[in-house]
């Protein structure tokens, strides 16, 4: 990668892959002008879904200016495949993204990604900094999970549940603190069930409440949601510490 002059842009969910790449990128000293949130208007291949509108207040606690990216409306059923879907998907982020070129000193020099596994998402992602002329910063790709979920919890990242879709987890989850007690119970039903345990495959969504690359953090008051085998909790309120 070469780290060459220019503005840096973080595709930031507030979740905690995307999180540790800004974190990371932050810790090697890139120039990390902007971060771009996309609010997906419904179920998503590419991007984090519930709870994005918190990116505003993580934002605020990192102190990086944030871009709020909202989709084009279409139906996802229309698509031909998932191919498509995310290919549609993906349009107005590189609009965003070809705006901040224009807009920002130097133009964009990379891009930090959350991926760990996915090749559908950064495959894309791979394919719009080609297309954008800038690097790729994706310090979890192909990194082992365990490995992964200690290292966030050493720096002191502080991470929450918000949503699950996976046999072997149940209400108890959401809103749970993804600490190394959870881990551990990941662990296991990682073996009886297949769940990954960072929640690659979507079997759940994370908040990162607070970390060190924050000055403050999320208070966050909520209801548990649940709909059958899937749940997600419902912010009544959140502030920032």
């Amino acid at each position: 990668m070469s780290e060459t002059d220019g503005a840096w842009i973080s595709l930031f969910s507030g979740g905690k892959d995307s999180s540790w790449a800004l974190y990371r990128a932050l810790e090697r000293g890139l120039d990390v002008r902007r971060l771009v949130t996309v609010h997906p208007t419904g179920d998503s291949y590419m991007y984090h879904v519930p709870a994005t509108e918190l990116a505003s207040l993580a934002a605020e606690s990192v102190g990086i200016p944030l871009v709020d990216v909202e989709p084009d409306d279409f139906d996802a059923e229309s698509a031909v495949d998932a191919g498509a879907q995310g290919d549609v998907e993906l349009e107005p982020l590189e609009a965003a993204l070809r705006k901040l070129d224009d807009d920002l000193e130097g133009g964009i020099a990379g891009v930090t990604a959350g991926a760990i596994e996915s090749k559908y998402q950064t495959s894309r992602i791979e394919g719009m900094c080609d297309r954008l002329g800038c690097d790729l910063f994706a310090p979890l790709w192909r990194e082992d999970p365990r490995t992964l979920a200690d290292a966030m919890l050493d720096a002191g990242f502080e991470i929450q549940i918000i949503r699950v879709a996976a046999r072997g987890l149940d209400e108890s989850w959401l809103g749970r603190s993804l600490d190394r007690e959870a881990i551990a119970d990941l662990e296991r039903l990682n073996e009886e069930y297949g769940v990954h345990i960072l929640g690659e495959g979507g079997e759940f969504e994370t908040l990162v409440v607070d970390g060190p690359h924050m000055d403050r953090a999320i208070e966050l008051e909520y209801e548990p949601g649940w709909e059958g085998t899937r749940g997600t909790i419902r912010i009544t309120d959140a502030q920032l510490a």
